[in-house]
């Protein structure tokens, strides 16, 4: 797994993803229906409603639709606009801020002062948008799984490799396939704690002591920005550094 898929799972472990469950929610939706907006209400038509993120944070169903049918024009609508900020965080860390915003010279403001206070800096469009690649993610918890049996099922749904971590196991997809994947691999007993599609890095930046805790940090404030939708960054923590900073 990549050193922000990790992070991301310690955190939840400990009960902080919890702690934001309605600003996911809130995200979430505004995802969803923008996505709708732009691509239309049927999942199986519209790979962007990106409908498994929803559905592993346990966003009732009702929430899933009602957030289509206002992107669909059932409901009041809000013009969001996407767009991409890209940066640099301590030790070189490439940063990748996706976001939907009303208001692109507020979000940039704000996206401009978390990268700065924390070390880092925004950078031009394209400055770093070439490291990363779309994948579809399916994360597995270890205990009590065979690993050669997932390897097995996942090749044979269509999946691209299988990354073994201490703890987890990720089954790594094309974005396209993310669903047709889970649903084979589930049909086989394995059910996911987490799936998604996410930007992974093509290398990675060794971070340790000061400079992977204001990565961390930098990650965490950005992420708590309303506007933003998701966070992608190449650094590598060791473990022992991750679960240090995380306590």
């Amino acid at each position: 797994m990549s050193g922000h898929s990790k992070w991301a799972t310690i955190r939840r472990k400990k009960g902080a993803a919890d702690a934001r469950r309605g600003k996911i929610f809130t995200k979430l939706i505004r995802e969803i229906a923008t996505a709708a907006r732009l691509g239309g209400g049927d999942a199986a038509a519209n790979p962007r409603l990106r409908l498994e993120k929803a559905r592993t944070a346990n966003m009732p169903k009702d929430n899933i639709e009602r957030a289509i049918l206002k992107g669909t024009g059932g409901g009041e609508a809000e013009a969001w606009e996407e767009a991409v900020y890209e940066g640099y965080g301590p030790g070189g860390t490439a940063v990748l801020v996706e976001v939907l915003t009303d208001n692109r010279n507020r979000t940039a403001g704000e996206v401009r002062h978390v990268f700065t206070r924390f070390g880092g800096n925004l950078g031009a469009s394209g400055s770093v948008a070439r490291l990363f690649e779309r994948r579809g993610s399916l994360v597995f918890e270890r205990a009590g799984l065979e690993p050669d049996a997932l390897l097995e099922a996942a090749l044979d749904a269509g999946a691209l490799d299988v990354v073994e971590g201490e703890d987890q196991l990720e089954v790594v997809t094309g974005s396209a396939e993310l669903g047709g994947v889970k649903r084979a691999l589930e049909e086989r007993g394995f059910r996911p704690a987490q799936a998604g599609l996410a930007m992974r890095p093509s290398l990675t930046v060794r971070l340790e002591g000061k400079e992977a805790e204001q990565m961390l940090r930098l990650a965490d404030a950005l992420e708590e920005l309303d506007d933003v939708q998701s966070v992608s960054a190449n650094f590598d923590i060791p473990d022992e550094e991750m679960q240090r900073l995380a306590g």
